[in-house]
């Protein structure tokens, strides 16, 4: 058996591997990489011969089981799908239960899901590591490397702007602007790099044709962390709620990412036409199935004003359920919804919409 990291740098691996497949049937080999030569290299040479499986970041569950954390004796959820069926009671037993996380939580959303940083306790130095470990050597090491960049200060302003706005809507004309007139043709060209490199992911508006085609991506971190090491927040960013929203957000998408992704899904936001502020934070469609997601991490109730948008969404659409991932862990539980159309405020809407605590939604998506 061989274990061979970082075997894009390796000149003609591909063909090595192949030849290794072919003429030595009882080897095993376990190659990784973290650029996308690794993955491309594989659709050409190795069809039949080996499998690429992509690994994120830890889990919220491996992060609390890699620090002998001890998670709470929870019923099994294979699809949180099934939690429409609970009762009240069910509810409330797994809330108070599950109530220790919130606080494992927030330490997995600042030290992320490296198993080296998460390891380290002291904050300071974890972070430290992320910055220096991670994204220096990713920038700086990976585009330069495979990708023949020599812009190495422009790929850092991008980043750190990308860092300020994670889990936003990017405008790049703004960007571009913003960045001393990078222009955005080599925005784009460095946005391309960044989602190859899988430092980010970008999700696109939903819908058909020139609206997703002409519409703005969303942009997702790979991995929470990232943001509040580079901007050297430490433990502040637990005091900023639009920071630790997003963070939060960022978190969530990646755990729905990995948990769905044998199934292809397609992910996407939503924006009412009309009024821009109506939007839907995440959206996943397998097939015909589209399932809204909306993140609403703040220490308040999320009412029916709060998920206009979620609301509006369901009704449009014709879909009977949907999420919205919370702080408290009181509003853990099933809320039957009404219409968000101007004048049908108070028409019951088959629909419902489940509040889950952000923690307990990434533990069950962990596994």
């Amino acid at each position: 058996m061989l274990f061979l990291d970082e075997i894009q740098f390796v000149p003609d691996w591909q063909t090595w591997l192949k030849h290794q497949s072919d003429f030595q049937r009882g080897r095993r080999i376990a190659a990784t990489g973290s650029a996308s030569p690794l993955r491309d290299a594989s659709a050409e040479s190795g069809v039949g011969r080996w499998e690429t499986i992509p690994l994120p970041t830890l889990s919220f569950a491996e992060y609390l089981r890699l620090r002998q954390i001890e998670i709470p004796a929870l019923p099994e959820v294979r699809s949180l799908r099934h939690l429409f069926e609970w009762t009240p009671g069910e509810f409330s037993r797994s809330a108070t239960l599950a109530r220790p996380l919130s606080a494992h939580f927030h330490e997995y959303l600042l030290r992320g899901g490296f198993p080296e940083p998460a390891l380290v306790n002291d904050l300071t130095r974890c972070q430290r590591l992320l910055r220096e470990d991670i994204v220096d050597k990713v920038l700086k090491r990976d585009m330069t490397a495979l990708y023949g960049v020599r812009r190495v200060l422009e790929v850092e302003k991008i980043f750190l702007y990308l860092c300020y706005h994670d889990g936003g809507i990017l405008d790049v004309p703004t960007l571009s602007k913003e960045l001393d007139g990078i222009n955005r043709q080599s925005v784009n060209n460095f946005l391309d790099l960044f989602e190859a490199t899988h430092l980010i992911c970008r999700l696109r508006p939903h819908g058909y044709g020139k609206e997703v085609l002409r519409g703005r991506s969303k942009i997702y971190l790979a991995d929470a962390a990232l943001p509040g090491a580079v901007l050297l927040l430490g433990r502040r960013l637990l005091e900023k709620p639009d920071r630790l929203g997003a963070a939060v957000e960022t978190a969530f998408f990646k755990h729905l990412f990995t948990r769905y992704y044998p199934d292809q899904p397609s992910f996407s936001y939503w924006q009412d036409k009309k009024n821009r502020d109506l939007e839907v934070d995440l959206i996943a469609q397998t097939g015909d199935r589209l399932v809204p997601f909306e993140v609403k991490y703040q220490d308040a109730e999320p009412t029916p004003r709060k998920l206009k948008g979620l609301r509006l969404f369901l009704e449009e659409k014709n879909i009977d359920q949907g999420y919205v991932i919370t702080q408290r862990w009181e509003d853990f539980g099933v809320i039957e919804t009404c219409s968000a159309r101007q004048g049908h405020e108070r028409e019951k809407l088959d629909a419902k919409i489940l509040a889950i605590p952000a923690p307990l939604a990434c533990l069950w998506l962990s596994d």
